[in-house]
């Protein structure tokens, strides 16, 4: 019996060492190597080098003065991230949505964007589509005092369309573009 049990330890251990240990830390390597921002969190940093959040994980910006995300059916809470699990005929859901469209129109005289009003599966989604972006626009600069067309061609430039070969909407970060308001505000003009 101990015979059979010390081969088995050392296999044990060998194994445990491979794929725990090594296997880990050599991904982890490669993928610091290659893609060093990614391997990190996608971490975006201030100038004066403080961690303002992640590029992958949604923010909750209330004030008039910065863009909004997606609705969140997590409240943004990263340890949490879920989706409603509410179905298109649940009553709470349509009720949610009927009141933030409702929010919306009384600003607004064009209906807002579907993804202004619905909550993403993640409940953390950082991206909304142009139009939820431009739709935006005339609040934002309104509330910072800048010009309207600044702030459209901020949005602009801050949007991604590397999906659209594959028929993905553009899109844009609200995070990034948050952060790139701030820095155009202080900027030079």
């Amino acid at each position: 019996m101990f015979r059979e049990l010390i081969p088995s330890l050392r296999a044990c251990a060998v194994t445990f060492l491979a794929c725990a240990v090594i296997y880990p830390a050599a991904v982890w390597a490669l993928a610091a190597l290659i893609f060093p921002s990614e391997a990190s969190g996608s971490l975006l940093i201030r100038k004066d080098r403080s961690v303002v959040g992640s590029a992958l994980i949604a923010q909750k910006f209330e004030s008039d003065r910065y863009f909004h995300p997606r609705p969140s059916a997590c409240d943004y809470r990263a340890d949490a991230a879920s989706g409603s699990n509410l179905g298109p005929h649940n009553a709470d859901l349509r009720k949610a949505v009927a009141e933030r469209a409702a929010k919306l129109k009384a600003t607004h005289e064009h209906p807002a964007p579907v993804d202004l009003v619905t909550a993403s599966g993640s409940g953390l989604d950082p991206e909304i589509t142009l139009k939820a972006a431009e739709y935006q626009v005339p609040r934002v600069a309104s509330a910072r005092g800048i010009e309207v067309e600044r702030v459209r061609a901020l949005v602009q430039k801050m949007t991604d369309r590397s999906g659209a070969v594959l028929g993905a909407p553009a899109r844009v970060n609200v995070l990034r573009l948050n952060l790139a308001l701030d820095d155009e505000r202080t900027g030079p003009r």
